[in-house]
């Protein structure tokens, strides 16, 4: 297993949508087994293969502290459940340091394949919906920085540039 390199805001890739997953193969699969490794390892509770600069619709999330509940969502379909608005503090790995204020649907049901290819619908709510839905916004070449104020999105972007700058 390899751990993956996380683009980070304002790389242009991460604006890339994904495409569809035609097969899944043993390249997804590990693929599903890196970006795991790579989100453990970042530390974070959701990733998008947009992030590691594969444009495929592939999703992996855990939520757990104990990393015992690893959820795969290949090709994800959401539809919302409850038009009802939850607020919550997002980070993400491809905008390190930051978390700002989100507003999106509390109650969301997911149609997806899983590791294997099998077909599968789960109703989410809270956290996990919020989750889900802040990764499938990578899939569609958004970055829950989008949802800010230009201002705001534009002193984060600011300070990663500088930062970039530095570390290389």
């Amino acid at each position: 297993m390899a751990l993956l390199n996380i683009l980070e805001f304002p790389d242009p890739r991460l604006r890339t949508q994904a495409a569809p997953v035609s097969q899944v193969d043993s390249r997804i699969q590990t693929l599903v087994d890196d970006m795991f490794d790579t989100m453990y390892a970042a530390p974070g509770i959701g990733l998008a293969a947009s992030q590691v600069d594969v444009h495929e619709r592939v999703i992996v999330m855990d939520l757990t502290e104990d990393r015992s509940d690893p959820k795969v969502f290949i090709n994800p379909e959401v539809s919302v459940i409850d038009d009802d608005l939850g607020t919550y503090d997002e980070g993400c790995l491809s905008v390190p340091g930051f978390y700002e204020t989100v507003e999106r649907p509390k109650v969301v049901e997911v149609t997806a394949l899983d590791r294997e290819g099998q077909p599968f619908t789960e109703r989410l709510e809270g956290l996990m919906a919020i989750c889900l839905q802040h990764e499938i916004d990578h899939l569609e070449g958004k970055l829950f920085v989008d949802y800010l104020s230009p201002l705001k999105r534009q002193r984060i972007r600011s300070k990663l540039v500088k930062e970039q700058k530095r570390r290389s």
